[in-house]
């Protein structure tokens, strides 16, 4: 017990089913007790401490908890970069990347096939880009539909790259006002789950909590069954961080 705990304190690392992960320590001052989470790619443990914990203890309390951890890690889809041939998730359904040097380089949606141009290198990054201008467009009219059906101003909305939060509501600065950041990846789910998302936000304009206020604004501005919605993002969620870096 000891041997492990002085190897982990100088490189802190699990076994997780035969593969090495990292743990990364992250101290907060607000801090009460330690919280435990897999990266949504699967690549570190994340654990937050309090100030006055030691960095032994957190590392034995991922390794007394390493058999549930195998399992969440298990769960997540491994990294398969996009190449051509392959299919990509778009709106709900796969799409495969037809690339040829001689087509355009802005990517195209045609029938079941995405059509790229361009060279090999650098397909991916070409790709992504083009897959978070189609999300900022959509989220943009979603917005603007939760807003009007809420009686709110419209506000501005910004792509998020987080690796936790599928949406975030915040103040503007100085000004005051409000602003909505979505996940670009959300581009990848069905449209009912990726407006859920936006609906949820703007609920949030004007309720900042999970009151019962809240969810009724939620479930009167949001046109399907939002239960449906966070199931699929419950079981499917992870998945849309399997392609891009």
């Amino acid at each position: 017990m000891i041997d492990w705990l002085k190897r982990s304190h100088l490189e802190p690392e699990i076994d997780l089913g035969g593969v090495s992960v990292p743990i990364a320590l992250k101290r907060h001052a607000s801090a009460k007790r330690m919280t435990m989470r897999l990266a949504p790619d699967g690549s570190e443990v994340r654990i937050t401490l309090p100030r006055w914990a030691r960095s032994a203890e957190a590392i034995a309390f991922a390794h007394a908890r390493a058999d549930w951890l195998a399992q969440q890690h298990g769960k997540i889809p491994r990294r398969k970069a996009p190449v051509p041939g392959s299919s990509v998730q778009y709106r709900g359904r796969g799409v495969e990347i037809a690339w040829d040097s001689s087509l355009p380089r802005k990517p195209a949606i045609s029938g079941d096939a995405l059509t790229i141009g361009g060279p090999k290198e650098g397909l991916e990054t070409r790709l992504q880009r083009w897959l978070e201008k189609q999300a900022l467009a959509l989220f943009e009219a979603d917005i603007a539909d939760y807003t009007a059906a809420a009686s709110l101003d419209p506000v501005p909305v910004g792509l998020s790259r987080a690796q936790r939060r599928w949406g975030s509501c915040s103040e503007g600065g100085a000004s005051g006002t409000k602003r909505i950041r979505l996940n670009w990846r959300l581009i990848q789910a069905p449209d009912h789950v990726r407006r859920s998302v936006a609906a949820h936000e703007v609920a949030h304009l004007v309720h900042f909590d999970h009151s019962p206020a809240f969810h009724a604004l939620l479930g009167r501005i949001y046109e399907a069954d939002i239960a449906l919605a966070d199931q699929w993002l419950k079981s499917h969620g992870r998945s849309l961080y399997a392609q891009f870096g």
